[in-house]
């Protein structure tokens, strides 16, 4: 069992950053790929970035694709989204999300066994 806790979210004006952070507790932080989901209001839940176990490897969807960055700090045992140029469309609710048993980064929500309460992030235009 992994408990999973987000912050970091807020209000912001288009174009300026957040930096979003998932706290794990639980099983071996480093045991588990990661990754950030988000909703919109009226929308659907869709796949932002993954970070696999221990090499670091990364996704992105392509609408974040060059303005966010997902990192982990393993002896911290905690995952970061850097958002950066945010756009009003970037507007949600911010989860993470944690996998024990598969081995590189998913973009599928049902590889995924752990979630946290979601952060809100608004961006005003």
């Amino acid at each position: 069992q992994v408990q999973l806790v987000e912050s970091g979210g807020g209000l912001v004006q288009a174009g300026g950053s957040l930096r979003l952070s998932c706290a794990a507790s639980g099983r071996t932080f480093s045991s588990y790929v990661m990754g950030w989901f988000r909703q919109a209001p009226g929308k659907e839940r869709e796949f932002v970035a993954t970070i696999s176990r221990s090499l670091g490897i990364t996704s992105y969807a392509d609408s974040v694709k060059g303005r966010f960055t997902i990192s982990r700090d393993n002896a911290k045992n905690t995952v970061y989204l850097q958002m950066n140029s945010l756009k009003p469309e970037d507007t949600a609710v911010y989860y993470c999300a944690a996998s024990y048993f598969i081995r590189n980064g998913s973009r599928r929500e049902q590889d995924y066994d752990y979630w946290g309460q979601g952060t809100q992030v608004t961006v005003s235009s």
